[in-house]
């Protein structure tokens, strides 16, 4: 894993951006190179772009899409340095870049409300924040990570002191709360959907069922200012191809779930499919069009960390997104 690591990164740092040429379309002109760098292993939080990549709507827009890994540098920092000219990005980590003058810009929101949670098996009888108290939580090591257990816990009167948390890393979801932790926090989309078709009960405790202000986006489609200041048709015509990708996700579970599995064969086909279908759904759901972004959920969720001391100072919500590269209706 490691080396396959650093051959992202070199593989990355070769990679020409947005300024050279590659491929051909199909009227003969040259296609415009183009980078889009993953937040994570490919799933279907990233549908719409295999799918756009597929269905041919990046080469309709001129565009010669590479869908890359982020390696040990993270999407961020890699759209924000150029080394990437988009990328997969989640509000909380942009809002602490924005607020840290890293110039990467939401242009998108992939899901329309936040579908994390506290999952635990079942028989560990984990009903609420409460039940927390004397159990083991294994994260990945981020401040965030106490701070929603302690303003969640804090509603039902319980010590967050009384939780042990742990840094499970990159151990497995299910093997962990067999051996060394009770509760950790999941994408339903994924690792729930996954715990259904293993037969495994978990209770799940969602954000969004505690605090308005944790409903936020996550995943977001992301580039850099400067392609915002300088280029900004390339920006519009990458976002307009990827809405078409989530639109045809949206419409087309199972087609989409396809385009997915052939694109990455090492995934599980029938993980794919079952999480297809309970996420299509819920790209969109009560927004007006598919990407959309309110600047309330940008401010409320800042204001949720800066009162939780997550950030140095406050944010300005509109610098942090834009709705302006979508798809006119």
């Amino acid at each position: 894993m490691k080396k396959l690591m650093i051959w992202t990164c070199l593989l990355v740092l070769l990679t020409a951006c947005s300024s050279t040429s590659g491929e051909s379309g199909d009227d003969g002109e040259s296609l415009q190179d183009v980078t889009l760098v993953l937040d994570w292993t490919p799933n279907t939080n990233h549908t719409g772009l295999y799918v756009a990549k597929e269905k041919g709507y990046f080469e309709e827009q001129g565009l010669n899409v590479e869908i890359i890994m982020p390696g040990e540098a993270g999407a961020d920092q890699l759209v924000a340095s150029g080394k990437a000219d988009f990328g997969i990005s989640a509000q909380e980590a942009l809002t602490k870049a924005r607020v840290q003058d890293i110039p990467v810009v939401s242009i998108a929101a992939i899901i329309q409300h936040n579908t994390s949670g506290f999952a635990s098996p079942a028989d560990k009888n984990i009903d609420s924040p409460k039940d927390f108290e004397g159990k083991t939580y294994g994260g990945w090591g981020a401040p965030v990570e106490k701070e929603v257990i302690s303003s969640l816990m804090k509603q039902e009167n319980a010590d967050a002191e009384k939780v042990e948390i742990v840094n499970m890393g990159n151990t497995d979801f299910f093997t962990a709360v067999e051996r060394d932790v009770d509760f950790a926090w999941i994408y339903y989309g994924w690792t729930g959907v996954e715990a259904e078709l293993r037969g495994k009960d978990l209770n799940m405790i969602y954000l969004t069922d505690y605090s308005e202000k944790l409903d936020y986006y996550t995943p977001v489609l992301t580039t850099n200012q400067k392609h915002i200041d300088e280029d900004p048709e390339l920006v519009k015509d990458f976002t307009k191809a990827v809405s078409q990708g989530y639109q045809y996700a949206i419409d087309e579970p199972e087609k989409s779930a396809d385009i997915l599995i052939d694109a990455v064969p090492d995934l599980d086909p029938e993980l794919v499919k079952a999480s297809q279908e309970w996420l299509s759904p819920k790209y969109q759901v009560d927004a007006k069009q598919w990407g959309i972004q309110e600047k309330a959920t940008w401010q409320n969720y800042a204001d949720w960390m800066y009162e939780n001391d997550l950030l140095d100072q406050q944010l300005e919500a509109n610098e942090a997104f834009t709705n302006e590269f979508l798809p006119e209706e």
